[in-house]
């Protein structure tokens, strides 16, 4: 799982987290539908969006839906209603194709086991057959995946002449190309094609900032490992990059704005209240101090001095090698760590260990910065996400 929208649970609400692992399902089980199990591992958070924004501006009954999926491991071995359709199927189109220019990348540096040549043929063979099959998918929603890998063959050639005093946007240019068109297309895709000029820019400054943060993050290690990266080889400073970033954050918020959706709020949530919290995760800056739970008013269930909530009503334990298949499921997650999930054999809701955590470890419990809501430039202004600060 790869992206730099990492959104928790505790700040989404039980709604929006059902919402968005709808989507995130559904992204994984297109491209298994569409390309066998081994696509599956290119499942990302960040391409889920496509999914998302396809769905929020598509008429009731449109092309896009849901369906009911059978049990998986990672859902507890529980049925659930994913989304399905050409948002899904856009979403993986795009994600196979970029991995592909990933895996290309990391062979083109000789990252760990890369570096050996039979490994790394094998790691091209894949990419290879990710963007064939990403251009039939794509092809299949009207979409072509030319402008993608136009945008991926161009990064090569812009990174090598690149260098000191060489504008960084210059640099992260073909990404935001890519990631325009695919953001555009889910107008087309949802009936909207007004929509296609604020969503491309949405997308441009979406694939700038993915750019910035992935260069942020990556900075010391590249430098310890001699790879190249966007910031060391331009010279451009870490102040000047956050300027950039916090700059294309308010642009997507603007742009979101000139946008019309059937029921935006799963994608409000993540472009406009999860991206400031990247921002601060890629940047190591502390978020705002409020708690990490909705709040609650006086004498409400679960606040202080407010009646203890009901329990759930008890359900029937799981034998022992099916709470040992559905343990095994859990723990190659981050359910065990910050998720809810279901004891594996109890069925008992539990808490992931992390929950209620102060330390600066814990990303996954930062709260939702909406310090400056209800103002001009306040994240909540011109929207009814239902924010309480």
């Amino acid at each position: 799982m790869f992206g730099i929208v990492r959104p928790c649970r505790h700040r989404l609400g039980e709604k929006l987290t059902a919402q968005w692992t709808a989507h995130l399902c559904g992204l994984c089980l297109a491209l298994r539908g569409d390309h066998g199990q081994l696509a599956r591992i290119v499942t990302n958070y960040d391409g889920l969006l496509i999914s998302v924004l396809t769905e929020a501006q598509a008429a009731p009954g449109g092309s896009t839906g849901r369906r009911t999926a059978g049990p998986c491991p990672l859902r507890g071995m529980r049925t659930a209603s994913v989304a399905h359709g050409e948002g899904a199927r856009l979403a993986a189109a795009v994600s196979l194709v970029l991995a592909s220019a990933k895996v290309r990348d990391h062979v083109a540096d000789g990252d760990g086991l890369l570096a050996r040549r039979p490994v790394a043929l094998a790691a091209r063979r894949v990419a290879a057959g990710w963007d064939r099959a990403g251009a039939r998918t794509g092809s299949d929603v009207g979409f072509d995946t030319a402008v993608l890998v136009d945008a991926v063959d161009r990064q090569t050639g812009i990174e090598s002449l690149a260098g000191p005093g060489t504008p960084i946007l210059t640099v992260t240019e073909p990404t935001e190309t890519a990631t325009a068109a695919a953001f555009a297309h889910t107008a087309v895709l949802a009936g909207r094609p007004r929509n296609a000029a604020p969503l491309a820019e949405a997308g441009r400054l979406f694939g700038r900032l993915a750019h910035l943060l992935d260069a942020v993050e990556d900075r010391e290690a590249d430098a310890a490992s001699g790879a190249w990266n966007p910031l060391t080889a331009t010279g451009t400073s870490l102040d000047e990059a956050r300027r950039l970033a916090d700059d294309a954050v308010h642009g997507i918020r603007l742009a979101l704005r000139e946008a019309e959706f059937t029921d935006g709020g799963l994608a409000h949530r993540l472009l406009v209240h999860e991206l400031p919290n990247s921002v601060r995760r890629a940047f190591g800056t502390p978020s705002c101090a409020h708690g990490s739970h909705p709040y609650a008013p006086p004498g409400a269930p679960g606040a202080p001095g407010g009646p203890t909530p009901p329990e759930p009503p008890r359900r029937d334990r799981r034998g022992l090698l099916a709470g040992c298949a559905v343990w095994l499921g859990l723990a190659c997650t981050c359910q065990l760590c910050c998720g809810t999930y279901e004891d594996p054999w109890t069925r008992e809701r539990k808490e992931g260990c992390l929950h209620n955590c102060d330390c600066d470890c814990c990303d996954c419990c930062e709260c939702c910065n909406c310090c400056n809501c209800g103002g001009e430039d306040g994240c909540c202004s011109g929207c009814d996400c239902g924010c309480d600060c």
